[in-house]
C-alpha cells in the first residue's frame, strides 16, 4: 500500500465508526456488551446474559408477596459467522492520502460488512411464527402498523422500545402516506426532510436492504391436512395433501386452527403426497387426524419487534501470529484488520473481518409483517 502514513491500527480505528453507522438490525437488538480478554474463533460458544422478564401481581394480604428470582440467566450463544472483506494491497496503491483511502476502501468496506451482518440478522424471521399482512402485497398503509402493534399487544410485549425494519418497497410506500407527507402541517418536518418515516404508532422505523425474502418450500399443494392425531404439547406433526410436492423449509409457517407455527428446520421431501416429522414452534395443541392446514406462501419478511426478541454479540478475533494486525472494539462491536502475505499467490492482502452471532431469545416479542 503506497500510503504508508496509514497504519493498520489507524485503519481499524477509522473503519469501526463507519461500520457502526451502517449497522441497522444489530443496533436494534439486545446486545451483550461483555468483552472477553482473549481472542475468539469461529464456532466458539459463549455465555450471554438473557434480559430479565419480570411479572407484576396483585397483592394478597392473606398470602403475602411472592418473591421472583431476578438472578441473571445466561444462554449459550454460538459465534457462528465471520463477515470479511479482503483486497489485494495493489488495489489501494492509488490511495495517496487518508481522504482518498477512506473513499476507495474504508467506506465501501464498512458498508459491505454491515450489509452482510444485517442480512444474517434479519434471517431470524425464520424463528417467528406470528405474522400479519398479506403475502405478496407490500405494506403501504397505517393499518399495517396497527396490525403489527395489535399482534405484539396480544402477546403482551413491552410497549417501550418497539421498532420495525422494512424493505425498500415498504419504506417507499410509507413515505408517500398522506399522514406523513403532510407532517409539515403539524410543524413536524424532520422526517419529511430526511425522507424517513420516523416513529409511527409506537414503532421506530428503519429501512434495510437486508430484509429477507422467504421462499416457501411447498409447491402445488391443495387440501393439506394433519396426517395422524397429535398430542397436546407436541412439536412434531405430519401433513398430507393433494399433489403435495417439495419440502418444508426453515421459516415456513403452518396455519392450524387460526394459529401460526413456524417450521424450525427443513423437513424431508414429500413422499406420496405426505411429509412426516415436521418440527414446529410453538408447541401444538391436541389435533385430530385430517385437521385442515394451510401454508403461508412466499413473502417478504419485514419485522416489527421489541429489542429483547433478538440478541446480537461480537467478540474480538484472535490476532494471527507473524502478520501485522489490530483488533478494535466499541460499544459491543469488534473489528479486526490484518495485513498479510499470500504465499501461494505471491501477493499482499488486507483483510477486515467481524466475528459475530445472532440468537432469538423471545419469539413472542416479534411479528412478521408480510410483503
Amino acid at each position: 500500500m503506497a500510503n504508508q502514513m496509514i497504519s493498520i491500527k489507524e485503519l481499524a480505528r477509522l473503519t469501526l465508526p463507519r461500520l457502526m453507522d451502517n449497522l441497522v438490525f444489530p443496533q436494534l437488538c439486545y446486545r451483550d456488551l461483555e468483552q472477553d480478554i482473549t481472542g475468539r474463533k469461529l464456532g466458539d460458544t459463549i455465555q450471554i446474559r438473557k434480559p430479565i422478564n419480570l411479572q407484576a401481581h396483585d397483592f394478597d394480604p392473606a398470602q403475602g408477596v411472592t418473591s421472583q428470582n431476578i438472578a441473571e440467566d445466561t444462554v449459550d450463544f454460538t459465534l457462528n459467522r465471520i463477515a470479511t472483506v479482503d483486497v489485494g494491497i495493489e488495489a489501494l496503491e492509488g490511495a495517496s492520502n487518508k481522504e482518498t483511502l477512506e473513499q476507495v476502501f474504508i467506506l465501501p468496506a464498512a458498508a459491505a460488512l454491515a450489509e452482510k451482518i444485517n442480512q444474517e440478522g434479519l434471517k431470524l424471521y425464520q424463528d417467528i411464527p406470528y405474522a400479519v399482512g398479506t403475502a405478496g402485497t407490500t405494506p403501504s398503509a397505517l393499518a399495517d402498523f396497527s396490525a403489527a402493534r395489535k399482534a405484539l399487544n396480544l402477546n403482551r410485549a413491552p410497549v417501550s422500545g418497539r421498532c420495525a425494519v422494512w424493505d425498500a418497497e415498504a419504506d417507499a410506500a410509507f413515505t408517500n402516506l398522506d399522514a406523513l407527507v403532510h407532517a409539515d402541517k403539524a410543524g413536524a418536518t424532520d422526517a419529511l426532510k430526511e425522507g424517513s418515516i420516523g416513529r409511527v404508532m409506537g414503532f421506530d422505523n428503519y429501512m434495510s436492504q437486508g430484509v429477507a425474502r422467504h421462499e416457501s418450500g411447498i409447491t402445488a399443494a391443495s387440501a393439506v391436512k394433519v396426517n395422524g392425531a397429535v398430542e397436546a404439547g407436541a412439536n412434531v406433526l405430519s401433513i398430507s395433501g393433494t399433489t403435495l410436492t417439495g419440502q418444508l423449509v426453515k421459516g415456513d409457517v403452518l396455519v392450524i386452527g387460526g394459529k401460526n407455527y413456524t417450521v424450525t428446520q427443513a423437513s424431508a421431501p414429500a413422499s406420496n403426497n405426505a411429509i412426516s416429522g415436521i418440527q414446529v414452534y410453538p408447541a401444538l395443541p391436541a389435533l385430530q387426524d385430517k385437521t385442515e392446514v394451510s401454508v403461508l406462501p412466499s413473502h417478504t419478511a419485514n419485522l416489527a419487534f421489541c429489542p429483547m426478541a433478538f440478541a446480537f454479540a461480537t467478540r474480538p478475533l484472535v490476532a494471527p501470529a507473524g502478520v501485522e494486525s489490530y483488533v478494535t472494539g466499541y460499544n459491543g462491536i469488534n473489528l479486526r484488520v490484518v495485513r498479510g502475505y499470500d504465499m501461494q499467490h505471491k501477493r499482499e492482502l488486507l483483510s477486515m473481518d467481524v466475528l459475530y452471532g445472532f440468537k432469538t431469545l423471545y419469539p413472542e416479542l416479534a411479528v412478521r409483517v408480510l410483503g
